[in-house]
């Protein structure tokens, strides 16, 4: 049997597709602390921003948006996705000092009147649990999976969404005790 480079693209495009609608009924049950960070993408040559939001205690990759630019971004929809997808608002949300992340911890994290705050470091350190190596480390996954397939080839590729499955459901975390974040939040 031949098959193109084309017919495999087009199979990783619909299961990834099929993947991400069954396993978005699956709500994941996550701690109370969340991290977020953004990576820089090369799209077709243009330079965009993968934002995403993980789990600080089962590193599970909770959601991601790709933007356009780093500075002028709105991540309030990052944290809004983040909370439709684990029905969780979170206790600690750590990030760099982007300042999208405090607008959007603003709007998005911090509601007085329900009563929900969620506290925001935002000046991260390298030393003691007020660093974001963990966000660090998941960046430096997805490079090295962008690097292997040579680039992103438009901002809905199925990289994004089947890396995120990949990282969630499938590849083990010597952090996790070889589990893998989905089997650490049920």
């Amino acid at each position: 049997v031949n098959v193109t480079h084309v017919t495999i693209y087009n199979w990783i495009t619909k299961y990834t597709k099929i993947m991400k609608e069954f396993l978005g009924k699956i709500t994941p049950d996550v701690g109370d602390v969340w991290r977020a960070d953004e990576v820089y993408v090369k799209i077709r040559g243009d330079m965009k921003y993968l934002f995403a939001l993980m789990d600080s205690e089962t590193r599970f990759w909770i959601a991601q948006e790709v933007a356009d630019s780093k500075f002028s971004h709105d991540a309030k929809n990052l944290f809004r996705m983040g909370k439709e997808a684990t029905r969780h608002h979170p206790k600690v949300l750590i990030t760099d000092g982007l300042q999208a992340y405090h607008d959007a911890y603003k709007k998005e994290l911090m509601m007085k009147d329900r009563k929900k705050y969620a506290t925001h470091f935002q000046h991260i350190h390298m030393k003691n649990d007020m660093n974001n190596n963990m966000m660090e480390r998941m960046n430096g996954e997805f490079r090295d999976r962008e690097k292997i397939i040579r680039g992103v080839k438009s901002a809905d590729s199925p990289l994004f969404d089947g890396y995120q499955i990949y990282h969630n459901y499938f590849r083990p975390h010597m952090s996790l005790d070889g589990k893998t974040p989905s089997e650490a939040c049920g």
